[in-house]
């Protein structure tokens, strides 16, 4: 039986080579608010259970995606980096992707993770800027996540309203990385989501 990593790259390897977003979507417990975030491990909310993404609709950067594996309704929306850098330089990684993930079975909406295509250096945090505001990120595995779930909101706003978003990490060997995605086509995908997820 493939383990959640593995069923990971073998949906992220079929992105690559088809050419299309088809990927699962992270799956971050909510914190309660004020608390810590809890720490977990990455896990892809769409899971090998033959219930493969169906396209809603590409907007833009992003693609608008639905899925119901164990009869529960999944909707994401996804994006690869529109540039990326490292440094040191051309160092190896994993292509990278960010989501924003609605699961009505959970009451969760709009719920944003990046994977970020290394593995992060342990107990590291993260941090994505758009709009002019940075929000702090929290690490774990390969996956990033909001750290104050409250400013989850204002993120996904300040994310419809500009032109891009710019992600920094450091891997668990120290490089340092910047990725940027563009948000154009985000706020559409959203709107998508939002009218095709629903209970």
């Amino acid at each position: 039986m493939m383990s959640m990593r593995q069923v990971l790259t073998v949906l992220a390897g079929g992105l690559l080579a088809s050419g299309i977003g088809l990927a699962p979507a992270f799956s971050a417990p909510k914190a309660a608010k004020g608390a810590p975030p809890a720490r977990h491990d990455a896990k892809p909310a769409v899971a090998a259970t033959g219930a493969e993404p169906t396209l809603l609709g590409q907007y833009g950067a992003w693609g608008a995606y639905a899925a119901s594996p164990n009869g529960k309704k999944v909707c994401f929306a996804l994006a690869k980096p529109s540039s990326s850098k490292t440094n040191p330089p051309n160092r190896p990684r994993d292509p990278a992707y960010a989501f924003v993930s609605t699961r009505p079975a959970e009451k969760v909406s709009n719920e944003i993770s990046i994977m970020i295509g290394y593995a992060l250096k342990p107990g590291s945090e993260a941090k994505l800027d758009v709009g002019g505001a940075s929000y702090e990120m929290y690490t774990q595995g390969d996956g990033i996540w909001i750290k104050n779930a409250a400013e989850e909101d204002k993120m996904v706003e300040a994310m419809r309203k500009s032109a891009d978003a710019t992600v920094k990490g450091v891997s668990s060997k120290g490089t340092q990385t910047t990725d940027v995605f563009s948000l154009k086509g985000l706020s559409q995908a959203l709107d998508k989501i939002a009218q095709d997820c629903r209970r």
